[in-house]
């Protein structure tokens, strides 16, 4: 195939494909996404480390990534940001840019990212799936 009918997303997340809070973020970027501008990898998923060889698990499991169509890699809310500016919600996102609102978001999100099983536990009843996978007819 020609690269120009395969288009390159301009957005790539890796995300834990366990956590029901995540994978529900995802379902609703996807339902958004209509001109399929992001693309979702569960970092959990089978032959995610030979494929993308260049995302350390370890991290990745710890906090959010993101890799542009240019290759360059975002982080934790720079993810979230870019994700939702994309499928036309930046105005649900902005406040996430402010000087001060910023640095306060980034705790609280690492916060998040660290005990994010239990307030999964606490939100939806689960705090891990075993199948808690987006559908192909989600995408």
């Amino acid at each position: 195939m020609s690269e120009s009918v395969v288009s390159k997303p301009k957005l790539t997340i890796f995300y834990d494909g366990g956590c029901p809070l995540c994978v529900s973020e995802m379902r609703h970027l996807c339902r958004l996404d209509s001109a399929q501008t992001i693309a979702l990898e569960d970092i959990h998923a089978e032959g995610f480390a030979q494929r993308f060889p260049h995302i350390d698990l370890v991290r990745a499991d710890q906090i959010l990534h993101g890799q542009l169509a240019n290759g360059d890699m975002i982080y934790a809310l720079d993810v979230t940001y870019e994700a939702w500016a994309l499928v036309g919600k930046r105005h649900w996102v902005a406040v996430l840019r402010w000087p001060v609102v910023k640095q306060v978001s980034h705790w609280v999100y690492l916060f998040f990212a660290k005990h994010r099983s239990r307030i999964s536990k606490l939100l939806t009843g689960s705090e891990r799936c075993e199948v808690c996978e987006i559908k192909p007819s989600e995408l």
